[in-house]
């Protein structure tokens, strides 16, 4: 197996994880925060989900690249950027009809214990990724492959966003800490929307 080959091997391998990880986290997010009334979580956890098509879409560029690294992107890479990029826009509109809704009436998380343990670990994660990939990326001279590590960085800044929205008002009990992350959500929901609804133009972004 030559060089080139392992290190494509590896970017794949590290593409799976990426979407393996992310069903696990959308899961526990969603659950935990639906049942702590945490919006913030509970968003973070759609947000996940979100990632997974996105993750299958550079899966299948990597393989691509792979057989042809001049090659332009397939009908199916598009179309996973297009419904990404359209999920992203939906889910920012939800969680912005959650914030007013929760403000009206006046509705505190119970508790944001859980959002600061997963936080943390998908910082962890997430920080991984993105110089594992980045990684892979220059020894093979893939643009395409560092630009996804350099996109990876918006899931670490939303993972921060929850931590310290959790954090607020886990310490303090600040009655707005929870409507204040959803609102970082959005903000970085609508810039990856945008961003994969461009590269499937043709535009290139993250980089």
């Amino acid at each position: 197996m030559g060089k080139g080959t392992s290190l494509y091997k590896n970017a794949y391998h590290l593409s799976l994880f990426t979407i393996f990880y992310n069903i696990a986290e959308g899961l526990v997010s969603m659950i935990l925060g639906y049942k702590d009334d945490t919006l913030t979580l509970f968003g973070f956890g759609v947000d996940s989900f979100i990632e997974v098509m996105s993750g299958i879409g550079i899966a299948v560029m990597i393989l691509r690249i792979q057989q042809n690294p001049e090659s332009s992107k397939n009908e199916f890479e598009i179309k996973a950027l297009k419904i990404t990029g359209t999920s992203f826009y939906l889910l920012s509109a939800g969680l912005l009809i959650g914030i007013v809704i929760n403000l009206i009436n006046n509705h505190k998380p119970e508790t944001a214990l859980w959002g600061i343990i997963i936080s943390i670990i998908s910082i962890m994660v997430m920080v991984w990724l993105m110089t594992a990939k980045r990684s892979v990326g220059k020894k093979l001279h893939s643009e395409p492959i560092i630009s996804d590590s350099n996109c990876t960085k918006v899931c670490v800044y939303m993972s921060i966003v929850l931590l310290a929205s959790s954090l607020i008002y886990e310490l303090t009990g600040f009655a707005y800490a929870d409507a204040i992350g959803v609102a970082g959500l959005i903000y970085f929901s609508i810039s990856e929307g945008k961003e994969a609804l461009e590269k499937a133009k043709g535009k290139n972004c993250c980089s």
